[in-house]
């Protein structure tokens, strides 16, 4: 999958143009880089489309630990969408991950999430469409 089709598959999935859907995915890999450990990170944006890589790389090698509210704040605040808006995006991102990259990779990634993230990030649930 390249960017084009994650971006793609994204904006479907949240209802959002292009550009909406480019701005929450990077603000998405960028919180979640920030949220698991380096090493994690690094694995995971070896599998990224290569134009997406540089988002999910984390700063630390341990990860920060906050909750899902912070995360979608963060996510609303960086892409410029209200926290619903951001949520929805979430949601999609982590939907399109699970589908983009291998479910091992998958895994290890959202394992480190505590059980409030199966909101937005769950591992095993086909996509559903949020109503809006």
């Amino acid at each position: 999958m390249d960017q084009d089709e994650f971006i793609g598959s994204v904006a479907k999935r949240c209802g959002m143009s292009p550009e909406q859907a480019t701005a929450v995915t990077r603000a998405t890999l960028t919180t979640l880089a920030e949220r698991i450990d380096g090493g994690e990170a690094r694995d995971l944006a070896a599998r990224l489309p290569e134009a997406l890589r540089a988002y999910a790389f984390g700063g630390s090698e341990t990860g920060e630990r906050f909750g899902l509210d912070i995360f979608v704040e963060r996510v609303s605040e960086r892409a410029d969408v209200d926290v619903d808006r951001a949520k929805d995006g979430v949601t999609g991102v982590f939907d399109v991950l699970r589908d983009a990259v291998d479910p091992t990779a998958y895994a290890q990634a959202v394992g480190q999430l505590p059980t409030e993230y199966g909101e937005v990030a769950d591992q095993t649930a086909p996509f559903v469409q949020r109503s809006r």
